[in-house]
């Protein structure tokens, strides 16, 4: 029996690539591709970027299109995001966020959503960022005496939040792992006289320019050795994989709200 996926953002970098994925996968039926209001990609067939025939069209829709699908994999934009919640909550149809900046009450609306549809709600969706969390955790565990964190992250010129949503996860690994709220140590911008480096603290670095897929890198600087533990992806076909792969993990799921450390059995 094949999933049933809709795919929100159908028409962009990310959409394209999780639309290509779904139609290599035997498991899986691209049921229905979402664009907002307005793109010239509605009405297009869904696979006509990626080469494939697929007899999807791309719809502003999501009432109508979501009706009879099994999962929406989103990857957009936080206010999209939440109105897809509100169809998805009406339709029993689960959910794979790969949506980044939420704000706290955003978040909490997320919550809340799980505990009537099943969700797979994560900032970053590839296995090895999975793994890497757990190893940066450990690591702040070790080296919580005499070593300062730094998380260092670099994207594409489009993308709009800072620091990423997979930067702020690894700094509440880092965190976690001292035995700290990260809200209580982090900081997220130095400029002027900032006066010497504060034990305790983690900082966050963010840089912008080109396409740059993702790149991720958490320094513990000591007296005379550094430790970087560093993640770089140079295909986005590494996040859809990882979006796939949760979503055949929801299948036996009714409600609840889940992590790629769920999906991947870490947990």
């Amino acid at each position: 029996m094949t999933t049933k996926i809709v795919i929100a953002g159908a028409s962009g970098r990310m959409g394209q690539a999780l639309i290509q994925g779904v139609v290599d996968d035997a498991e899986l039926q691209l049921f229905g591709a979402l664009d907002r209001t307005g793109s010239a990609s509605i009405g297009r067939d869904a696979g006509e970027s990626v080469g494939k025939n697929t007899g999807v069209y791309i719809s502003d829709d999501a009432a109508e299109t979501l009706q009879g699908a099994d999962v929406l994999i989103d990857f957009t934009r936080p206010e999209a995001s939440l109105d897809y919640l509100e169809i998805c909550q009406q339709y029993k149809v689960k959910q794979v966020i790969g949506t980044t900046g939420f704000t706290v009450e955003q978040k909490a609306k997320i919550e809340a959503a799980a505990k009537k549809v099943a969700i797979v709600f994560a900032p970053n969706m590839s296995v090895g960022v999975t793994l890497l969390l757990d190893l940066v955790e450990q690591a702040a565990k070790v080296l919580n005496d005499g070593y300062d964190i730094e998380v260092v992250e670099m994207h594409h010129r489009h993308k709009v939040d800072a620091p990423s949503g997979t930067a702020l996860r690894l700094g509440e690994a880092a965190a976690a792992g001292l035995g700290q709220d990260l809200k209580d140590c982090a900081i997220y911008a130095r400029e002027g006289v900032t006066g010497e480096r504060e034990a305790g603290k983690i900082g966050f670095a963010t840089l912008r320019g080109g396409d740059v897929v993702g790149d991720h890198t958490v320094v513990f600087a000591g007296i005379g050795e550094r430790v970087e533990i560093t993640h770089k992806a140079s295909s986005r076909a590494t996040f859809a994989l990882g979006a796939l792969r949760a979503a055949k993990y929801l299948q036996s799921k009714k409600s609840g709200l889940f992590d790629m450390r769920d999906v991947l059995s870490l947990k």
